[in-house]
């Protein structure tokens, strides 16, 4: 059996563990050292029986918890080069940092692992795609766009990871500061609900069986709004059959178990 849960995720802080019976990964380390631990062993995990931590990009929401878990339960850091170098001090006192290139596939125990690039305001951001048992985790977050190389990569996995930070007229008409808002809607940004939701019926073609998504914006978003959005893009895709979860920034996510 291959799980994998959404540990939080939102724009405070992102975490996700892929695990099967022998191998266990966290994507991202952006909580707290603390969130991350009660959450671990809420899904019922030791924190101590991790394998490693894969790293999409350095920034903090991404990376926060990881100094601090490193100091208490040491657990390799996978990410490359530019986002090793990019993370710096945040990374602490790892035991091990394998330094993989974009695009080349790595092997962590049970799991292959691909990674992809994204478009994101980051030193080398990246998407993966995790493979064990026969099942495909398709993971794509902080991302300004859905690119063509994307669709190829992560269509059909069993499970595709999707971001679905903002609803466009909530971005424009909020709170933010003017530059801020033009970073998160840039291609460079996050990626809108209206967006993911056009790709949506490509990038669950074949076998996918889940959609998770995920980084919803507490204040340019509503959960409700994310689901009546992409049910109706699945719907219309006749992709009703692939079964919706939305992530939160509070709670751990349902377990998805294939």
């Amino acid at each position: 059996m291959v799980e994998l849960v959404v540990l939080g995720s939102g724009s405070k802080g992102n975490s996700t563990l892929v695990r099967t019976a022998k191998t266990a990964l966290l994507v991202d380390a952006g909580l707290s050292a603390r969130q991350i631990t009660l959450r671990l062993r809420e899904a019922g995990l030791g924190p101590e029986r991790l394998d490693g931590v894969l790293l999409t990009h350095e920034h903090g929401d991404h990376v926060r918890g990881l100094k601090v878990l490193n100091r208490r339960f040491p657990t390799p850091v996978l990410a490359n080069t530019a986002t090793l170098k990019a993370a710096g001090a945040a990374l602490g006192a790892v035991p091990e940092r394998m330094a993989f290139v974009t695009g080349m596939p790595i092997t962590v125990g049970d799991f292959g692992i691909t990674s992809f690039h994204v478009s994101h305001d980051a030193a080398e951001p990246v998407g993966f795609v995790l493979e064990a048992e026969g099942i495909r985790i398709g993971y794509a977050t902080d991302l300004g766009r859905i690119t063509p190389d994307i669709v190829e990569v992560v269509r059909g996995c069993h499970v595709v990871v999707l971001e679905a930070n903002h609803d466009v007229e909530m971005l424009w008409n909020g709170p933010y500061p003017w530059p801020t808002k033009e970073r998160i809607g840039s291609e460079l940004g996050h990626l809108d609900n209206q967006s993911g939701a056009a790709e949506v019926g490509r990038l669950t073609e074949g076998e996918t069986a889940h959609l998770v998504l995920a980084h919803l914006s507490q204040n340019n978003n509503e959960p409700s709004l994310v689901r009546e959005t992409f049910a109706g893009a699945l719907e219309r895709s006749g992709r009703e059959g692939v079964e919706l979860t939305i992530a939160s920034q509070r709670e751990v996510a349902p377990a998805v178990r294939l």
